[in-house]
């Protein structure tokens, strides 16, 4: 079944782990996604029933965010479909932070996902659908990750004021919120580190990406079609109980 037939979906940081699982997953069912990285080489590949454009844009970088996404509005006139994923995640306590470290996460993880998501709706027909990657890390408080945790607070905050302004539109706006996921960047972890993470979730496991990607599909999709301002969290329960 092609959930996401002739539409057209952005995923912003596309690019491998989180993202890239998104991105693949919109175009398996069915969507033309431009899926835009630092890091990517463009190209475009049929994928499923759709396909799957990439793009090279930095998202920090706003004039080459709203260059992209004017790019998209001449080749494929609109978006119906937005997810945000690009993101980063430095550690720093409040004694060691520092104004840079600051500033770079909140400028990719909030004032990019901002602009993404007024650049995006600029152009998106009534009835779209808006999907921010955020994080369980923005409710437990994570020593280290104080300042990442807040930028995901503030994906949330922002999915329900984003809800209510767009809803007249018939444009919803939620929420996936993984938890730890066994994507590249975690593999990067010392196995004790892993082992700790695991004993904390339920299940007894990290998230595979594509069980994210399967969660915003569903949010993404007609399937949610009277979900809005809401945040699913896939974390095994960690956050939970």
């Amino acid at each position: 079944m092609s959930r996401l037939s002739g539409k057209i979906a952005v995923v912003v940081g596309g690019h491998g782990g989180i993202g890239g699982a998104i991105a693949e997953r919109f175009a398996a069912e069915g969507a033309t996604v431009y899926a835009t990285s630092r890091r990517a080489d463009e190209g475009e590949v049929e994928l499923g029933a759709g396909r799957l454009r990439a793009r090279r844009v930095d998202a920090s970088d706003l004039t080459a965010l709203a260059a992209f996404f004017e790019a998209v509005r001449r080749e494929a006139g609109r978006v119906d479909l937005l997810a945000v994923n690009a993101g980063i995640s430095e550690f720093a306590t409040l004694d060691d932070v520092s104004e840079d470290h600051f500033d770079r996460t909140f400028d990719l993880n909030v004032r990019a996902l901002l602009f993404a998501a007024k650049a995006a709706t600029a152009i998106m027909p009534d009835g779209g659908s808006i999907v921010l990657v955020g994080s369980i890390a923005g409710a437990i408080g994570t020593k280290g990750y104080g300042v990442y945790g807040a930028t995901k607070a503030a994906v949330r905050s922002f999915a329900r004021t984003w809800a209510n302004e767009l809803a007249p539109r018939n444009i919803r706006v939620n929420v996936v919120a993984p938890g730890p996921t066994d994507t590249a960047m975690m593999a990067a972890a010392s196995e004790e580190v892993r082992e700790t993470l695991n004993k904390l979730i339920p299940l007894g496991r990290m998230a595979r990406a594509d069980e994210v990607a399967s969660a915003a599909l569903f949010l993404a999709s007609d399937q949610s079609s009277f979900i809005t301002g809401a945040e699913l969290p896939v974390d095994g329960g960690m956050a939970q109980v």
